[in-house]
């Protein structure tokens, strides 16, 4: 998967004190973040991921632990590490993921490990989850399908089931001290959501959200998404 085109991508280019990389969602896209990526271009260069299986002869990934191994290797690629790894849903696991992988790694220098803002991102699906009960794979579909218009339908249903597995069958288990940022949208699972992260994230900031998990990006609720990331941006450029 790693060998796939075109799956790393320049969102936006500055000099600037915190490069970071957006990670897909459950979809494999990138086009809902385009105005949080231009609002993280202020402090430097924002790279994206887009999932395999988007472009004709590409297969989607049903793993998580094998989309982390192969966007590690992108992440190796770039000019310098970035200092922050953010996604939304599934996103936000793989970001999880790969800054608790480089933390436990170690990184050349002083670098600290990357920081992680984990939009509505949940450790674990249980079968009770109030996402799986709400039709997961026609509710991706939808938000990707507006943001993804240069892409097959069929092709962006396939990547959002092979996504879906991905997240159902994975279970977060490394625990990391890295800044970390989860954004917890409203529904009956948030409480439990916060606490299975705070038994794995020391250094945790929660915000919450006040709509559901396939309305973040719409507006006004990505106001509010970038009003709670922004300060937490500038904590991590203070401590730098």
């Amino acid at each position: 998967m790693s060998e796939e085109p075109g799956l790393l991508m320049t969102l936006g280019r500055r000099s600037g004190p915190l490069d970071t990389v957006l990670i897909h969602p459950a979809g494999g896209g990138l086009g809902q973040y385009l105005r949080l990526a231009r609002r993280l271009a202020r402090h430097g260069t924002v790279y994206g991921i887009r999932a395999a299986g988007l472009l004709p002869g590409e297969r989607p990934e049903r793993s998580v632990p094998r989309m982390a191994a192969a966007y590690r290797e992108l992440l190796d690629r770039l000019p310098r590490p970035p200092a922050l790894l953010a996604g939304w849903s599934l996103g936000g696991i793989l970001a999880w993921e790969l800054a608790a992988q480089a933390a436990a790694a170690g990184n050349a220098g002083d670098t600290p490990p990357p920081a992680v803002v984990m939009i509505d991102s949940h450790p674990e699906l249980e079968p009770d989850n109030a996402l799986l009960r709400s039709h997961p794979l026609d509710s991706i579909e939808h938000s990707v399908s507006g943001l993804s218009s240069g892409f097959e339908p069929a092709l962006l249903r396939s990547t959002a089931a092979a996504h879906l597995t991905a997240a159902r069958t994975h279970r977060v288990r490394q625990p990391s001290d890295t800044p970390t940022l989860l954004l917890a949208c409203a529904s009956p699972d948030r409480e439990a959501q916060i606490a299975r992260w705070r038994s794995l994230a020391t250094r945790l900031t929660v915000r919450d959200l006040n709509c559901g998990h396939f309305e973040i990006f719409t507006p006004p609720h990505q106001d509010e998404l970038l009003g709670h990331v922004q300060p937490f941006v500038d904590g991590l450029i203070a401590a730098r």
